[in-house]
């Protein structure tokens, strides 16, 4: 329901809206579910590195509402925007009021997370919980060693991590040490980034 002009203006004041926002509401309609433009917004937050929240609107339109209707359309949302599972799922409706006082108490604590510093201390002892769990990846007979990690800055967490070879630090051991992170200290509705350094 866009044309090529408006899509123009739009993204635009898109972009301006996503730089100057702390925490980001991806307004997803209840009933339509995740169009293609809902996708490019997220992409646009998560590529940013925003905080943000995915909020279902007009849940009072849905009709023949059962005992896992919530559930379901929440795996719905979430496989659409996959990308972005850090981001909490709230539903409400915005003409009845219904659920948007607890939209406010969300904000209130991505924000409180998306800015949260975690010590030195802290983060190595859940890397070296992390790292006795599973043992980090070999190449060639070398193995990955992480030395330690510190946070660098918030908005959102950044976090060093030095170890002896960048090379060695694949993808898969990153997600896990994030989920690690994820499980001790929350960070709900905010990306980590990972700077390694060799």
């Amino acid at each position: 329901r866009i044309d090529d002009v408006i899509e123009k203006f739009s993204n635009m004041r898109t972009i301006n809206a996503i730089e100057r926002a702390d925490v980001c509401l991806i307004l997803i309609d209840a009933n339509d579910g995740v169009t293609e433009q809902d996708t490019k917004i997220a992409g646009l937050v998560h590529e940013a590195g925003k905080a943000a929240i995915i909020v279902v609107n007009k849940w009072d339109a849905v009709e023949d509402k059962e005992t896992n209707t919530m559930r379901d359309k929440e795996a719905a949302v979430r496989d659409g925007l996959s990308y972005m599972t850090y981001a909490p799922v709230v539903f409400l409706s915005a003409l009845t009021g219904q659920r948007v006082d607890k939209l406010y108490q969300v904000i209130q604590d991505v924000n409180a997370q998306n800015t949260s510093r975690i010590t030195t201390g802290a983060l190595n002892s859940v890397l070296a919980d992390a790292t006795a769990r599973v043992q980090p990846p070999t190449d060639k007979g070398r193995r990955l060693k992480i030395y330690y990690m510190t946070q660098a800055s918030t908005k959102p967490p950044h976090f060093v991590i030095f170890c002896n070879d960048a090379r060695l630090f694949h993808f898969s051991y990153q997600r896990y040490l994030e989920n690690q992170l994820r499980g001790v200290f929350g960070f709900h509705g905010t990306p980590i980034k990972f700077i390694i350094r060799q």
